[in-house]
């Protein structure tokens, strides 16, 4: 079986529309977070990540008419223009596409939508993005909750280990809806206040909107210098509930389990973790105990939701590109809002921007539905 790369990369977000800008505020610790007071979107005040709907026109309408796209397509073709046209790849039979997300166009059901309610089918999202960039295989829809993102990579690492593909296109968004916060705010989960994964005083999630890109590629020439190799994948359900984790982190520790196996390395031997993180207590204890239960308690270990909130289906492509970036650097960004561990286990939750030369991490993710992926990365030679 041949490698697999993780090559050229976008993120459109609050915090920049190119990665290299968003990686440059995380580092001087500045978050997209921000207070929201609209009873149109949620009768009481909530913190969210949000992009200017006006912003992504105008930024839109330098490569199309933004006023034949959703927000959710402008983010999501601006975000992959981007790594195509870096990529330089001709978009043939042996290109393949995946759109990752949780809801898709969801807000094209709301009564002022100017869309009609068809577009809200993830089938559409994907014709849509096929379309504009004339990729001649259909776009693959991957949906499964909060792994959407880093299940992408974990697809398209397989695609082309198994010939489908020499490489892929991945796109992932989501947005902040008035669908998505009720749904949120049901489960009392969400905070009026920043976000503060694993630590003592946490008080619930914050949501957020993002457009992340990607591309996986069979091919190490020219890789960009934060491009890394895929060494080993792993999606594990706990079945646990629809909505909640296994108390005992059981899809989690398997997944990574599963991972490492593939990957041929001990859990001593992952430099970092990107966790999942999302502040609420039943997710942050889950991966305490399964990152205790691996041994993997000394691993540096941080959440990123405290700068975007939680991206729902974009979060772990997002976060994936942005552990690219902080290997390459060898920089460990701080887990922003921890303060005090709040967690039944230790976990060794970076506190502040920390160099260290970085050669491997690990990304997971978990979801409703008790869906749990792992993906462990290793840096190139370029």
């Amino acid at each position: 079986m041949g490698k697999t790369f993780v090559s050229y990369n976008n993120i459109l977000s609050s915090l920049g529309f190119d990665s290299e800008t968003v990686v440059e505020n995380i580092s001087k610790g500045i978050s997209g977070l921000a207070k929201f007071d609209d009873a149109s979107l949620l009768p009481e005040p909530f913190c969210a990540s949000m992009i200017s709907s006006e912003k992504v026109k105008n930024e839109f309408n330098k490569i199309g008419d933004a006023s034949t796209f959703t927000k959710l397509e402008q983010m999501m073709l601006l975000s992959l223009k981007n790594v195509v046209d870096a990529s330089k790849i001709p978009l043939n039979e042996n290109v393949g596409v995946i759109i990752s997300t949780t809801k898709g166009n969801i807000d094209v059901l709301e009564k002022d939508s100017n869309f009609p309610e068809s577009r809200a089918y993830l089938s559409e999202l994907g014709k849509t993005i096929q379309n504009f960039f004339g990729f001649k295989n259909e776009a693959i829809i991957l949906s499964n909750a909060c792994v959407s993102g880093i299940l992408a990579i974990s697809a398209a690492k397989r695609f082309i280990s198994e010939g489908k593909y020499d490489h892929v296109f991945i796109t992932s968004g989501d947005l902040v809806t008035k669908f998505i916060l009720s749904g949120f705010n049901s489960f009392q989960a969400l905070s009026a206040e920043p976000c503060k994964p694993y630590d003592k005083n946490r008080v619930g999630i914050n949501l957020g909107e993002v457009a992340a890109s990607v591309l996986v590629t069979s091919s190490e020439k020219n890789l960009p210098k934060e491009g890394f190799e895929i060494l080993g994948d792993a999606t594990c359900n706990d079945a646990n509930h629809i909505s909640g984790p296994s108390r005992t982190g059981e899809g989690l520790f398997r997944s990574v389990k599963s991972a490492l196996k593939e990957a041929n390395l001990n859990a001593k031997e992952i430099d970092y973790i990107s966790a999942h993180g999302t502040a609420t207590p039943f997710n942050d204890e889950m991966e305490a105990i399964a990152f205790s239960r691996l041994e993997m308690e000394n691993v540096p270990l941080n959440s990123l939701k405290g700068y975007f909130g939680h991206t729902l289906g974009a979060s772990g492509l997002l976060e994936t590109i942005v552990g690219m970036h902080s290997m390459e650097k060898n920089i460990l960004f701080s887990s922003k809002g921890f303060a005090e561990l709040g967690v039944s286990k230790n976990i060794n939750i970076i506190k502040t921007n920390t160099p260290k030369t970085l050669n491997t991490f690990l990304k997971t993710a978990s979801g409703f539905g008790g869906c749990n992926t792992a993906v462990i990365f290793k840096k190139t030679n370029n």
